[in-house]
């Protein structure tokens, strides 16, 4: 990581209770001059606190408990933001909900919070904090996306959409600024072995372990994403292996991926007949 870059500025991050927000936390503690910590588990950042004071005790933290799902809480968090007079040179917008099942029986209360979260939030807190960064003429935005953005996931069919808008917003707001001193770079990772992949989940049985070879350390896409902000780069996607995989998946034509969803799908349910019976009822009638 180059340390230069990142030296003595003050870094907001969404998420921060955990996984990827904690170590972004972690490898931004020891060159940064403030860290503004936002979760929902005021327990776990407090405790991070602690953690991160141990190595660089000169580091100045902010911790805010901080629901992003509460459309009155972020703009009073913004409003306090201006007030206290931070300005935010880093802006990590990590903070995301997953969810994994059909999207037919899917709760509603879970779809609507993941994309307050996963899109709402992410698109306030950068129009509340982008003026501010072009007042001063620098600074970095880092949207944590996902390779499903880059794909429709059948049984993740909101969590992808959502990560598709992330990346898309992404490289459009980084296209409106290449005139002034801000980067703008999309976060898309694969399998992270972090606590995310549990909570989406709708029960134990559908846990599932994704292969070694395309599984990056939280620590690895962390340390790959911050070398890519410093290097202005657009997207990142940790790991050689997933990289390459992307490559290739992006370029199969849109018949075959429906193709190897249909294949998938009915080995998941286990009865090809009952799979090809499901579709039919779902074709409209005409009239």
């Amino acid at each position: 990581m180059s340390t230069s870059y990142f030296a003595g500025c003050t870094a907001l991050i969404t998420g921060a209770s955990a996984g990827i927000g904690r170590e972004f936390a972690r490898q931004l503690a020891p060159v940064v001059g403030s860290l503004i910590l936002v979760a929902r588990r005021v327990e776990r950042l407090e405790a991070l606190e602690l953690e991160l004071k141990v190595i660089n005790p000169e580091l100045e933290i902010f911790v805010r408990a901080l629901d992003l799902r509460d459309e009155n809480e972020l703009p009073r968090f913004c409003d306090w933001l201006e007030e206290s007079g931070l300005v935010v040179d880093l802006l990590i917008n990590n903070a995301g909900l997953g969810d994994r099942g059909e999207f037919a029986h899917s709760d509603w209360d879970r779809v609507q919070a993941m994309l307050k979260v996963n899109i709402s939030a992410l698109t306030y807190l950068t129009y509340r904090i982008l003026p501010s960064m072009q007042k001063s003429g620098c600074g970095a935005v880092l949207n944590v996306s996902s390779v499903v953005g880059f794909l429709p996931i059948p049984t993740a069919a909101v969590y992808a959409a959502t990560k598709a808008y992330v990346t898309s917003f992404t490289e459009a707001i980084r296209a409106e600024l290449r005139r002034s001193n801000i980067s703008v770079t999309a976060l898309c990772p694969g399998p992270v072995a972090t606590e995310f992949n549990q909570v989406a989940i709708r029960s134990p049985d559908e846990i599932n372990t994704p292969p070694d070879v395309v599984t990056v350390p939280v620590q690895e896409v962390v340390r790959q994403a911050l070398i890519g902000i410093a290097h202005d780069r657009p997207r990142v996607i940790p790991g050689l292996a997933l990289r390459t995989l992307m490559t290739v998946i992006i370029f199969v034509p849109m018949f075959l991926k429906r193709l190897i969803f249909d294949i998938q799908l009915r080995r998941q349910a286990g009865s090809p007949a009952s799979v090809r019976s499901n579709a039919g009822n779902n074709v409209p009638s005409r009239i």
